[in-house]
């Protein structure tokens, strides 16, 4: 069983840039989908984007494109989540986690068995 430990949140300006990361310990990413999560208070866990580890292919949603940019560190076994020109509205609690890629609707929270704990990224206008 695979568990995830997410890093990198924190404070920073609008406009800022925070690279987040996803480690993988207890097994490897690489029989997974990695996505990439957040939720704001109030609303819904929303999906940012997700990378097959097999072959290194990011897939985003339209309001991350351009402003994000999801990557594999095959030698640490941990993917990043890199959030350039931040705004207000991108505060939430960012999440990681881990599913099968061959189902289908992955950007669905439904389609992820393993979950990290969530860090918080806090954008200041």
């Amino acid at each position: 069983q695979v568990q995830l430990v997410e890093s990198g949140g924190g404070l920073v300006q609008a406009g800022d840039s925070l690279r987040l990361s996803c480690a993988a310990s207890g097994g490897s990413f690489g029989n997974y989908v990695v996505g990439w999560f957040r939720q704001a208070p109030g609303t819904e866990r929303e999906h940012v984007g997700r990378i097959v580890w097999s072959t290194g292919a990011p897939v985003y949603t339209e309001s991350a494109k351009g402003r994000c940019t999801i990557s594999r560190d095959s030698a640490k076994n941990t993917v990043h989540l890199q959030l350039n020109n931040l705004r207000s509205e991108d505060t939430a609690v960012y999440y990681c986690a881990a599913g099968r890629p061959w189902r289908t609707d992955l950007g669905s929270v439904r389609r992820y068995n393993y979950w990290g704990q969530g860090t918080q990224v806090t954008v200041s206008s």
